[in-house]
């Protein structure tokens, strides 16, 4: 990542891509059966900590970003591949598996999206209409997984005009190969990576 200091500012938003219990829970079905390299899964949690209290000691505004089908994922309709066939079957993003985990709750401030219903945090839920509301036009994103949500996410965010930053390293695939493709094949494309150090603290 290039050693350029930015700074979060009013009208940036930081958007935390599914840090619930399915990803970040031991117990997780995804964790466990999708996430190859655990270790840098776990450093990607880590930076996502430090992301979170530097974003709440600016004046950015604070996404939760999370994935909560109902119980019979009629959101999904009905599907034979993909994502909305997977997860079904799968069933996965269940019961506390669908909650934030403990270490980013939402404080009283901070956005929650809640109706989502495909790969983008776009997808079904009123985030675009928030973010304008609220006169937003710089995004920041940060986490899972690499290669899924937070692309897609960064592809219609591009594309609907936001100015778009990854944290790579608040970020993760499933594995580094994976990650390292995004980084070097997809990213520069629709947005800039940076790194959690590459912000300044206020």
């Amino acid at each position: 990542m290039p050693n350029i200091q930015y700074q979060l500012e009013e009208n940036d938003a930081v958007l935390f891509i599914e840090f619930q219990n399915e990803w970040l829970s031991k117990s997780g079905v995804l964790r466990n059966q999708l996430v190859e390299d655990d270790v840098s899964f776990q450093n990607a949690i880590n930076h996502a900590k430090v992301l979170l209290n530097l974003a709440r000691k600016s004046k950015a505004h604070v996404f939760h970003i999370t994935l909560k089908p109902d119980k019979h994922y009629k959101i999904f309709g009905v599907a034979q591949y993909g994502l909305r066939a997977m997860i079904p079957h799968a069933g996965t993003w269940q019961g506390d598996m669908q909650d934030i985990h403990l270490d980013f709750i939402p404080i009283d401030n901070e956005f929650v999206i809640r109706d989502r219903t495909g790969a983008s945090a776009f997808a079904g839920s009123m985030l675009d209409n928030v973010l304008r509301n609220n006169q937003i036009n710089t995004l920041y994103l940060a986490g899972f997984a690499t290669h899924v949500c937070v692309e897609s996410t960064l592809r219609e965010a591009h594309d609907k005009g936001y100015r778009v930053y990854v944290m790579m390293d608040a970020t993760a695939a499933f594995n580094m190969h994976q990650q390292h493709y995004f980084e070097s094949n997809i990213l520069h494309h629709f947005g800039k990576g940076l790194n959690v150090s590459n912000l300044e603290e206020l």
